[in-house]
Protein backbone atom coordinates (compact mmCIF):
# COMPACT_ATOMS: atom_id res chain seq x y z
CA UNK A 1 0.00 0.00 0.00
CA UNK A 2 1.28 3.57 -0.88
CA UNK A 3 1.42 5.23 1.99
CA UNK A 4 3.66 7.05 4.61
CA UNK A 5 1.72 5.91 8.14
CA UNK A 6 4.24 5.95 10.89
CA UNK A 7 1.84 4.67 13.56
CA UNK A 8 -2.11 4.58 13.11
CA UNK A 9 -2.66 3.73 16.50
CA UNK A 10 -0.39 7.04 17.99
CA UNK A 11 -2.20 9.12 15.46
CA UNK A 12 -5.62 8.32 16.75
CA UNK A 13 -4.72 9.37 20.30
CA UNK A 14 -3.34 12.93 18.88
CA UNK A 15 -5.81 16.29 18.27
CA UNK A 16 -7.77 15.61 14.65
CA UNK A 17 -5.13 17.80 12.61
CA UNK A 18 -3.46 20.10 14.73
CA UNK A 19 -2.10 17.58 17.04
CA UNK A 20 -0.62 15.41 14.13
CA UNK A 21 2.84 14.35 13.87
CA UNK A 22 3.33 15.41 10.52
CA UNK A 23 0.98 18.48 10.77
CA UNK A 24 4.20 20.66 11.47
CA UNK A 25 3.06 23.94 10.98
CA UNK A 26 0.96 23.24 7.94
CA UNK A 27 -1.09 26.68 6.77
CA UNK A 28 -3.94 25.13 5.51
CA UNK A 29 -5.82 21.84 5.23
CA UNK A 30 -9.12 21.61 2.92
CA UNK A 31 -11.00 18.66 3.45
CA UNK A 32 -13.61 18.43 -0.40
CA UNK A 33 -16.41 16.17 -0.19
CA UNK A 34 -19.29 16.11 -2.90
CA UNK A 35 -22.25 13.94 -2.42
CA UNK A 36 -23.02 13.84 -5.96
CA UNK A 37 -19.82 12.72 -7.33
CA UNK A 38 -18.46 10.59 -4.29
CA UNK A 39 -15.46 12.94 -3.88
CA UNK A 40 -13.45 12.86 -0.75
CA UNK A 41 -10.39 14.48 -0.83
CA UNK A 42 -7.72 16.24 1.37
CA UNK A 43 -5.25 19.15 0.11
CA UNK A 44 -2.70 20.37 2.54
CA UNK A 45 -0.97 23.65 1.84
CA UNK A 46 2.30 23.17 3.82
CA UNK A 47 3.84 26.15 2.80
CA UNK A 48 4.15 29.37 0.41
CA UNK A 49 6.60 31.65 1.49
CA UNK A 50 9.02 30.75 -1.61
CA UNK A 51 5.88 30.64 -3.90
CA UNK A 52 2.39 29.08 -4.37
CA UNK A 53 2.00 25.71 -3.68
CA UNK A 54 2.71 22.70 -5.77
CA UNK A 55 1.96 19.32 -5.70
CA UNK A 56 0.41 16.38 -7.19
CA UNK A 57 -2.65 14.73 -6.84
CA UNK A 58 -2.93 11.27 -5.86
CA UNK A 59 -5.72 9.19 -5.70
CA UNK A 60 -5.74 5.73 -2.96
CA UNK A 61 -7.64 3.67 -1.67
CA UNK A 62 -7.05 4.38 1.86
CA UNK A 63 -7.87 1.79 4.63
CA UNK A 64 -9.08 5.29 6.90
CA UNK A 65 -9.59 8.44 6.83
CA UNK A 66 -6.45 9.33 9.35
CA UNK A 67 -3.89 7.00 7.05
CA UNK A 68 -5.31 9.82 3.77
CA UNK A 69 -5.11 12.64 6.44
CA UNK A 70 -1.10 12.01 7.40
CA UNK A 71 -0.86 11.23 3.89
CA UNK A 72 -1.30 14.50 2.62
CA UNK A 73 0.28 16.19 5.39
CA UNK A 74 3.71 14.28 5.08
CA UNK A 75 3.44 14.83 1.63
CA UNK A 76 3.18 18.22 0.92
CA UNK A 77 5.49 19.19 3.66
CA UNK A 78 8.43 17.24 1.40
CA UNK A 79 6.99 19.31 -1.48
CA UNK A 80 7.99 22.66 0.44
CA UNK A 81 11.91 21.00 0.90
CA UNK A 82 11.86 19.77 -2.80
CA UNK A 83 10.96 23.14 -4.50
CA UNK A 84 13.27 24.96 -1.97
CA UNK A 85 16.30 22.68 -2.30
CA UNK A 86 15.88 22.82 -6.37
CA UNK A 87 15.68 26.30 -6.23
CA UNK A 88 12.29 26.53 -7.12
CA UNK A 89 9.84 29.48 -6.45
CA UNK A 90 7.48 27.20 -4.76
CA UNK A 91 5.82 26.11 -2.26
CA UNK A 92 4.89 22.82 -0.98
CA UNK A 93 1.35 21.14 -1.21
CA UNK A 94 -0.55 18.07 -1.99
CA UNK A 95 -3.84 16.44 -2.44
CA UNK A 96 -5.33 13.16 -2.01
CA UNK A 97 -8.39 11.73 -3.20
CA UNK A 98 -9.94 8.85 -1.21
CA UNK A 99 -10.73 6.06 -3.49
CA UNK A 100 -10.35 3.11 -5.85
CA UNK A 101 -9.00 4.98 -8.87
CA UNK A 102 -9.22 2.49 -11.37
CA UNK A 103 -13.24 1.93 -10.33
CA UNK A 104 -14.08 4.81 -8.45
CA UNK A 105 -12.55 7.85 -11.05
CA UNK A 106 -14.63 9.64 -12.77
CA UNK A 107 -15.02 12.88 -15.38
CA UNK A 108 -17.36 14.40 -12.94
CA UNK A 109 -15.65 13.38 -9.99
CA UNK A 110 -12.34 14.86 -11.44
CA UNK A 111 -14.12 18.40 -12.43
CA UNK A 112 -15.50 18.71 -8.84
CA UNK A 113 -11.71 18.45 -7.88
CA UNK A 114 -10.92 20.79 -10.53
CA UNK A 115 -13.80 23.13 -8.55
CA UNK A 116 -12.09 22.98 -5.25
CA UNK A 117 -8.99 23.59 -6.27
CA UNK A 118 -10.05 26.79 -8.29
CA UNK A 119 -11.65 27.72 -5.02
CA UNK A 120 -8.34 28.49 -3.63
CA UNK A 121 -7.66 31.05 -6.04
CA UNK A 122 -4.04 29.31 -7.52
CA UNK A 123 -2.85 29.27 -3.70
CA UNK A 124 -2.26 25.64 -4.25
CA UNK A 125 -1.63 24.39 -8.06
CA UNK A 126 -2.37 20.62 -8.79
CA UNK A 127 -0.38 18.37 -10.94
CA UNK A 128 -0.56 14.05 -11.52
CA UNK A 129 0.42 11.88 -9.30
CA UNK A 130 -0.33 7.86 -8.12
CA UNK A 131 -3.72 7.18 -10.18
CA UNK A 132 -3.76 9.95 -12.09
CA UNK A 133 -2.30 10.20 -15.65
CA UNK A 134 -2.27 13.38 -17.99
CA UNK A 135 -5.38 12.86 -19.22
CA UNK A 136 -6.87 13.83 -15.93
CA UNK A 137 -5.20 16.83 -15.57
CA UNK A 138 -5.77 18.12 -18.94
CA UNK A 139 -9.86 17.64 -17.88
CA UNK A 140 -9.24 19.38 -14.78
CA UNK A 141 -7.51 22.18 -16.87
CA UNK A 142 -11.02 22.99 -18.24
CA UNK A 143 -12.38 24.26 -15.09
CA UNK A 144 -9.40 25.88 -13.42
CA UNK A 145 -5.80 27.42 -15.15
CA UNK A 146 -4.14 26.35 -11.43
CA UNK A 147 -2.95 22.88 -12.99
CA UNK A 148 0.23 21.60 -14.52
CA UNK A 149 1.91 18.51 -15.94
CA UNK A 150 -1.17 18.77 -19.19
CA UNK A 151 -0.32 17.52 -22.37
CA UNK A 152 2.40 18.61 -24.67
CA UNK A 153 -0.62 18.70 -27.83
CA UNK A 154 -2.20 21.49 -24.87
CA UNK A 155 0.69 23.39 -24.11
CA UNK A 156 1.97 21.56 -21.31
CA UNK A 157 5.11 19.82 -20.30
CA UNK A 158 3.48 16.35 -20.58
CA UNK A 159 4.07 13.28 -18.23
CA UNK A 160 6.44 13.81 -15.23
CA UNK A 161 7.38 10.59 -14.63
CA UNK A 162 10.33 10.43 -17.32
CA UNK A 163 12.04 13.56 -16.01
CA UNK A 164 11.51 12.10 -12.44
CA UNK A 165 13.39 9.19 -13.32
CA UNK A 166 16.14 11.09 -14.71
CA UNK A 167 16.71 13.19 -11.78
CA UNK A 168 16.54 9.74 -9.68
CA UNK A 169 19.10 7.68 -12.07
CA UNK A 170 21.28 11.39 -11.69
CA UNK A 171 21.14 11.15 -7.74
CA UNK A 172 21.80 7.72 -7.96
CA UNK A 173 24.70 8.06 -10.04
CA UNK A 174 25.98 10.78 -7.37
CA UNK A 175 25.67 8.34 -4.31
CA UNK A 176 27.27 6.00 -6.22
CA UNK A 177 30.39 8.26 -6.91
CA UNK A 178 30.25 9.54 -3.26
CA UNK A 179 30.00 5.56 -1.98
CA UNK A 180 31.87 3.48 -4.60
CA UNK A 181 34.22 6.19 -6.18
CA UNK A 182 32.80 6.20 -9.11
CA UNK A 183 29.22 6.70 -10.82
CA UNK A 184 29.00 4.09 -13.42
CA UNK A 185 26.28 1.44 -13.26
CA UNK A 186 27.45 -1.14 -14.91
CA UNK A 187 27.37 -4.52 -13.05
CA UNK A 188 25.83 -2.68 -10.20
CA UNK A 189 23.14 -4.86 -8.52
CA UNK A 190 20.08 -2.13 -7.89
CA UNK A 191 17.35 -3.24 -6.69
CA UNK A 192 13.75 -1.30 -7.67
CA UNK A 193 10.91 -1.68 -5.37
CA UNK A 194 7.33 -0.27 -7.38
CA UNK A 195 7.55 -0.76 -11.03
CA UNK A 196 4.72 1.80 -11.59
CA UNK A 197 5.60 5.12 -13.96
CA UNK A 198 9.07 6.53 -12.91
CA UNK A 199 10.31 3.12 -11.94
CA UNK A 200 9.80 1.67 -15.02
CA UNK A 201 11.52 4.67 -16.52
CA UNK A 202 14.30 4.26 -14.24
CA UNK A 203 14.99 0.45 -15.04
CA UNK A 204 15.18 1.89 -18.72
CA UNK A 205 17.88 4.21 -17.73
CA UNK A 206 19.50 1.36 -15.20
CA UNK A 207 19.27 -1.11 -18.28
CA UNK A 208 21.21 1.76 -20.29
CA UNK A 209 23.82 1.86 -17.81
CA UNK A 210 24.07 -2.09 -17.59
CA UNK A 211 23.35 -2.50 -14.30
CA UNK A 212 22.14 -5.58 -13.00
CA UNK A 213 18.36 -5.24 -11.77
CA UNK A 214 16.08 -7.14 -9.82
CA UNK A 215 12.48 -5.67 -9.75
CA UNK A 216 9.29 -6.03 -7.36
CA UNK A 217 6.26 -5.07 -7.15
CA UNK A 218 2.56 -5.86 -5.99
CA UNK A 219 1.41 -5.91 -9.54
CA UNK A 220 2.55 -9.52 -11.23
CA UNK A 221 1.62 -8.69 -14.58
CA UNK A 222 3.83 -5.90 -14.75
CA UNK A 223 6.48 -7.35 -13.51
CA UNK A 224 6.24 -9.92 -16.50
CA UNK A 225 5.90 -7.01 -18.80
CA UNK A 226 8.57 -5.15 -17.48
CA UNK A 227 11.27 -8.32 -17.33
CA UNK A 228 10.79 -9.07 -21.11
CA UNK A 229 10.94 -5.47 -22.23
CA UNK A 230 14.24 -5.03 -20.46
CA UNK A 231 15.33 -8.68 -19.72
CA UNK A 232 15.36 -7.96 -16.13
CA UNK A 233 15.16 -10.17 -12.70
CA UNK A 234 11.81 -10.84 -10.56
CA UNK A 235 12.96 -10.98 -7.25
CA UNK A 236 11.14 -13.88 -6.15
CA UNK A 237 12.54 -14.05 -2.62
CA UNK A 238 10.53 -13.69 0.34
CA UNK A 239 12.49 -10.21 1.77
CA UNK A 240 14.33 -7.84 -0.63
CA UNK A 241 15.98 -6.23 2.75
CA UNK A 242 18.07 -8.91 3.62
CA UNK A 243 19.47 -9.33 0.09
CA UNK A 244 22.82 -8.70 -0.86
CA UNK A 245 22.96 -5.29 -3.45
CA UNK A 246 24.89 -2.42 -4.52
CA UNK A 247 21.41 0.22 -4.39
CA UNK A 248 18.15 -0.20 -2.94
CA UNK A 249 16.06 1.82 -5.15
CA UNK A 250 11.87 2.67 -3.12
CA UNK A 251 10.03 4.14 -5.83
CA UNK A 252 6.26 3.15 -4.42
CA UNK A 253 5.68 2.63 -0.71
CA UNK A 254 6.68 5.50 1.92
CA UNK A 255 8.55 4.63 4.96
CA UNK A 256 10.03 1.30 3.73
CA UNK A 257 12.82 2.53 5.87
CA UNK A 258 11.97 1.99 9.32
CA UNK A 259 12.15 0.23 12.81
CA UNK A 260 12.62 -3.30 11.00
CA UNK A 261 13.78 -2.65 7.51
CA UNK A 262 16.84 0.22 8.81
CA UNK A 263 18.80 -3.23 10.17
CA UNK A 264 17.87 -5.39 7.98
CA UNK A 265 18.90 -3.60 4.88
CA UNK A 266 22.00 -4.94 3.27
CA UNK A 267 22.84 -1.95 0.26
CA UNK A 268 25.49 0.72 0.05
CA UNK A 269 22.93 3.01 -0.98
CA UNK A 270 19.49 4.46 -1.29
CA UNK A 271 18.49 6.07 -3.72
CA UNK A 272 14.77 6.08 -5.05
CA UNK A 273 11.75 8.26 -6.40
CA UNK A 274 9.54 7.04 -3.52
CA UNK A 275 8.22 10.13 -1.05
CA UNK A 276 9.16 10.20 2.44
CA UNK A 277 11.02 7.13 2.81
CA UNK A 278 12.24 6.81 6.18
CA UNK A 279 9.40 6.14 8.52
CA UNK A 280 10.96 8.98 10.62
CA UNK A 281 13.94 11.25 9.31
CA UNK A 282 15.98 11.80 12.76
CA UNK A 283 16.00 8.36 13.51
CA UNK A 284 16.40 6.33 11.02
CA UNK A 285 18.60 8.63 9.16
CA UNK A 286 20.99 8.53 12.01
CA UNK A 287 20.93 4.64 11.88
CA UNK A 288 21.46 4.96 8.02
CA UNK A 289 24.78 6.89 8.74
CA UNK A 290 26.01 4.49 11.70
CA UNK A 291 25.98 1.66 9.32
CA UNK A 292 27.60 3.46 6.70
CA UNK A 293 24.56 3.61 4.27
CA UNK A 294 24.68 6.28 2.29
CA UNK A 295 21.20 7.50 1.91
CA UNK A 296 20.21 9.91 -1.56
CA UNK A 297 17.46 12.38 -0.25
CA UNK A 298 14.14 11.38 -1.54
CA UNK A 299 13.07 15.12 -1.64
CA UNK A 300 16.11 16.25 -3.76
CA UNK A 301 16.74 13.19 -6.23
CA UNK A 302 13.02 13.20 -6.74
CA UNK A 303 12.55 16.37 -8.17
CA UNK A 304 12.63 15.99 -11.60
CA UNK A 305 8.61 15.67 -11.68
CA UNK A 306 8.30 19.31 -9.97
CA UNK A 307 10.99 20.45 -12.51
CA UNK A 308 9.48 19.58 -15.41
CA UNK A 309 5.73 20.94 -14.22
CA UNK A 310 6.94 24.21 -13.10
CA UNK A 311 8.68 24.60 -16.88
CA UNK A 312 4.73 25.29 -17.33
CA UNK A 313 5.10 28.28 -15.11
CA UNK A 314 8.06 29.41 -16.55
CA UNK A 315 7.61 28.83 -20.34
CA UNK A 316 11.21 27.24 -20.31
CA UNK A 317 11.43 23.83 -22.69
CA UNK A 318 12.89 20.58 -22.57
CA UNK A 319 15.93 21.50 -22.85
CA UNK A 320 16.53 24.00 -19.90
CA UNK A 321 14.35 20.84 -17.83
CA UNK A 322 17.20 18.49 -18.49
CA UNK A 323 19.81 20.90 -17.68
CA UNK A 324 18.05 21.72 -13.87
CA UNK A 325 17.23 17.71 -13.48
CA UNK A 326 20.80 16.98 -14.58
CA UNK A 327 21.93 18.99 -11.78
CA UNK A 328 20.23 17.11 -8.98
CA UNK A 329 24.05 15.07 -9.72
CA UNK A 330 25.96 17.95 -8.22
CA UNK A 331 23.53 18.92 -5.67
CA UNK A 332 23.42 15.21 -4.43
CA UNK A 333 27.66 15.09 -4.73
CA UNK A 334 27.44 18.24 -2.02
CA UNK A 335 24.98 17.20 0.33
CA UNK A 336 26.76 14.35 0.36
CA UNK A 337 29.86 15.76 1.12
CA UNK A 338 28.77 18.51 3.65
CA UNK A 339 27.01 15.72 6.00
CA UNK A 340 30.15 14.26 6.45
CA UNK A 341 31.85 17.45 6.92
CA UNK A 342 29.30 18.45 9.39
CA UNK A 343 28.91 14.99 11.02
CA UNK A 344 25.27 15.09 10.33
CA UNK A 345 22.52 13.08 8.64
CA UNK A 346 22.41 13.50 4.70
CA UNK A 347 18.87 14.13 5.54
CA UNK A 348 19.31 16.46 8.22
CA UNK A 349 21.96 18.15 5.69
CA UNK A 350 19.39 18.69 2.95
CA UNK A 351 17.04 19.79 4.99
CA UNK A 352 18.74 22.51 6.73
CA UNK A 353 19.66 24.16 3.05
CA UNK A 354 15.91 24.19 2.14
CA UNK A 355 15.21 25.50 5.56
CA UNK A 356 17.81 28.07 5.33
CA UNK A 357 16.36 29.52 1.76
CA UNK A 358 12.72 29.71 3.06
CA UNK A 359 13.99 31.40 6.38
CA UNK A 360 16.00 33.77 4.23
CA UNK A 361 12.93 35.02 1.86
CA UNK A 362 10.64 35.15 5.14
CA UNK A 363 13.33 37.82 6.06
CA UNK A 364 13.21 39.94 2.56
CA UNK A 365 9.15 40.28 3.44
Amino acid sequence: MITDVVNTNELKKADPVFGQYSFDDHEQVIFCNDKDTGLKAIIGIHNTVLGPALGGTRMWQYSSEWEALNDVLRLSRGMTFKSAITGLNLGGGKAVIIGDAKTQKTPELMLKFGEFVHSLNGKYITAEDVGMETSDMDLVRTVTPYVTGISEDKGGAGNPSPITAYGVFMGMKAAAKYAFGSDHLEDRTVFVQGIGNVGEALVENLTNEGAKIFIADINQEQLERVRDKYGVNIYGGENLYTEDMDIYAPCALGATINDETVYQLKAKVIAGAANNQLANENVHGAILRERGIVYAPDFLINAGGIINVYAELENYGKQEIIRKTENIYNTTLEILQNAEENNITTHRAAFDIAQKRIDSRKKEK
